[in-house]
């Protein structure tokens, strides 16, 4: 059994998620713009999907992390966030699988860090994805 979270309907590019950035008030759009931007483009096996009401990327269709937005926060989420390197400490959340960095329009965080934790949960998902293949 896969302890991957599947989706069905991943595809390369959802006109979905961008009328669901463009619905967000604009400090919180352009945060959950920039970031799911940086999911986009880690790879050709990048996949995405609007899933249970917030954007999502895959590599292939195993979803590796997420944007949602709150009244006045953007959470960037990692499906296998608890497996991550975090160096930073940038990460929150106590779920068995799941972690999140909390964004808030006007206060500073580090988007090298973040990129970074982005770029390894997308590495490590596409390890996964290939691991389950063998």
């Amino acid at each position: 059994m896969t302890q991957l979270l599947r989706f069905n309907g991943s595809v390369v590019r959802d006109p979905a998620i961008d009328l669901w950035i463009k619905n967000l008030p604009t400090e919180l759009g352009t945060l959950a713009e920039r970031w799911f931007y940086v999911m986009r483009r880690c790879g050709a096996d990048v996949r995405e999907l609007i899933h249970d009401g917030h954007p999502t990327a895959c590599v292939d269709d195993a979803g590796f992390a997420y944007v949602n937005a709150f009244k006045a926060h953007v959470n960037v989420g990692f499906f296998r966030g608890s497996e991550i390197a975090d160096p930073t400490g940038m990460l929150e959340g106590t779920g068995k699988w799941m972690r999140h960095v909390k964004l808030r329009p006007g206060v500073e965080y580090d988007p090298l860090a973040l990129t970074k934790l982005i770029e390894t949960a997308y590495a490590d998902m596409q390890t996964r994805v290939r691991l389950e293949k063998v």
